[in-house]
């Protein structure tokens, strides 16, 4: 089984509605992506898929968050953006375009993150 990972990163700010902390109030963070695809077989050339390829299909996905209030987004004015809920989001936005994507990983900082995998 083979396995590859790419990661990008975005910029944004964000409020958790419903939770009693500092997290409840306007703050950013610079968001690090990991996706990972999978599969037994490999093509032609010796390779799962193109690195450039899972680029720019991240960074498609990315740009729109990139510098935004991401409670202002369609998806995210009814859904809390978590960190868990962006993984699941970024998740469901590149599984048409990539078919052995495998899970999406979102740091929101060194040491927290939150994967989504179906």
């Amino acid at each position: 089984m083979y396995t590859l990972k790419v990661e990008s990163s975005f910029s944004s700010a964000h409020n958790l509605r419903g939770y009693k902390g500092k997290c409840e109030e306007l703050h950013g963070h610079n968001w690090r992506v990991e996706i990972s695809v999978r599969s037994r077989d490999l093509d032609g050339t010796g390779m799962l898929l193109d690195f450039k390829y899972l680029k720019k299909k991240l960074n498609n996905v990315l740009d729109r968050m990139d510098h935004q209030y991401l409670n202002k987004l369609d998806h995210f004015k009814k859904v809390n953006p978590t960190s868990e809920n962006i993984a699941r989001y970024v998740y469901d936005e590149l599984k048409t375009g990539i078919s052995l994507l495998k899970s999406v990983t979102v740091w929101e900082n060194t040491t927290s993150a939150a994967t989504y995998e179906e």
